[in-house]
């Protein structure tokens, strides 16, 4: 598996090479301030204007399969309740075409606590060129009890030093990354812990339905050993900036515990190290349904 990965890291590498130049690199505050105008904008006008407000024009959410924002929003008359959301953890190509946040939320439709619903996000932003401003190409969620500790705010901007150019190839870019998350799920079959090992960062956060977030690969691994839980991956899609410095990919999984076998959907979010390898940053999982 690390020579499959290295081999992918070369590809990277070359293409990366030939791409490089200098330019001012993006603020993650601009999807910061993105997030936030999105909260603000469901307090104003509700969660379904909202939502059609920022929509991407491919985005998608996960109801819970996936279905395109504007499908989903433009049939139903109103949803319900409120909803507020804080981003923690947050990152941005150094081109500024593709972002995500993610953090807690809670979904309220009553008056009183027991109303409550608690749990965190994720979204993924692609810049429209249209408008020069981002938009939201997709949106998942999980629930769990109300949180026992304060997530750490984790929102930084591009790495200074890597500076780089638009890619010029469009197809070259998404199969590095479709390529790199089908190693991943390759690697799952094998080893589950061991391909956390390999392709999660230091800073990676894992999302797990039932559960608060896992910040960092110890708690990410920790988390994996003790569920003692098989996955077996499809990837069905995968972007990548311009930069080429951030990337993601979608799937489906089947998550066995003992005999009780669930499928979900997966968002990934890539990132390239030092070493110009890709390396998951971030991994949520939304449940289908149980077998």
């Amino acid at each position: 598996m690390k020579m499959n990965k290295a081999i992918l890291a070369v590809a990277s590498l070359s293409f990366y090479a030939l791409t490089a130049t200098a330019q001012k690199s993006a603020s993650v505050q601009t999807v910061v301030k993105a997030e936030e105008d999105f909260v603000k904008q469901t307090s104003r006008k509700g969660i379904k204007e909202a939502f059609l407000a920022v929509a991407d024009a491919e985005g998608i959410v996960f109801k819970p399969e996936p279905i395109k924002i504007t499908d989903f929003y433009g049939r139903i008359d109103k949803q319900p309740g409120t909803l507020t959301w804080q981003p923690k953890f947050a990152r941005i190509s150094a081109n500024g075409d593709l972002a995500f946040t993610a953090g807690p939320y809670v979904y309220q439709n009553g008056k009183t606590d027991d109303d409550k619903v608690y749990g965190d996000y994720v979204s993924l932003w692609r810049l429209d060129a249209a408008t020069n401003s981002l938009k939201l190409l997709m949106n998942m969620g999980i629930q769990h009890p109300p949180s026992t500790r304060t997530q750490l705010t984790d929102i930084k901007d591009p790495n200074s030093t890597t500076l780089v150019a638009a890619s010029k190839d469009p197809f070259n870019p998404k199969k590095i990354i479709m390529d790199n998350d089908r190693q991943f799920n390759q690697g799952l079959k094998i080893s589950t812990l061991g391909a956390y090992k390999e392709f999660f960062t230091p800073e990676g956060h894992l999302y797990f339905p039932g559960f608060e977030p896992m910040s960092g690969i110890d708690q990410s691994l920790k988390f994996v050993a003790n569920q003692a839980i098989t996955i077996s991956g499809e990837t069905i899609n995968a972007g990548r900036a311009t930069s080429n410095d951030l990337a993601y990919s979608q799937g489906r999984a089947r998550i066995r515990k003992g005999n009780i076998v669930s499928n979900y959907n997966y968002l990934r979010v890539w990132e390239m190290d030092s070493q110009h390898r890709w390396n998951i940053i971030l991994e949520i999982y939304s449940a289908i349904e149980n077998e």
